[in-house]
């Protein structure tokens, strides 16, 4: 993700809950939570996309009498600490319906479906079994 052209709140701001509720799955709770899992996966990517510009610098002495500070190291730090928080972004994704997410329910349904019809299997397994024991004692007799 291009985190520079992000147009997401740099402050803190106060939302409107309502609307927050509204725009995401319909239940505040439900929506906090995508909002969240987003969340993790932006800092997540930010958190990497740093570490891939910073270890550049990364001097291979292990000397610590020496500190070396790079202007362009210092730059960097600067503008990954200037940029909008994940939160922010997350919730920015949401307004412009950037972000999309799903109801297990249909999941679920299915689950129980399958799990319905490995019941009756078994039931009709168990029924076959003992028709087959039942044929096999009346040839014995």
């Amino acid at each position: 993700m291009n985190f520079k052209n992000v147009k997401a709140e740099r402050t803190t701001e106060t939302r409107n809950t309502h609307k927050i509720e509204t725009l995401g799955t319909g239940n505040l709770y439900e929506t906090i939570v995508v909002l969240s899992k987003r969340s993790n996966q932006l800092s997540q990517d930010l958190k990497k996309e740093l570490a891939e510009k910073m270890e550049e610098f990364v001097i291979p002495n292990d000397t610590l009498e020496e500190v070396f500070e790079n202007r362009e190291q210092i730059e960097i730090s600067k503008f990954y600490e200037r940029l909008a928080k994940p939160h922010s972004i997350a919730i920015k994704e949401l307004e412009d319906e950037q972000i999309y997410f799903r109801h297990d329910e249909k999941v679920k349904e299915l689950d129980l479906v399958l799990e319905v019809k490995a019941e009756a299997k078994a039931t009709e397994d168990k029924t076959d079994d003992k028709v087959a024991e039942a044929k096999t004692e009346d040839k014995a007799s």
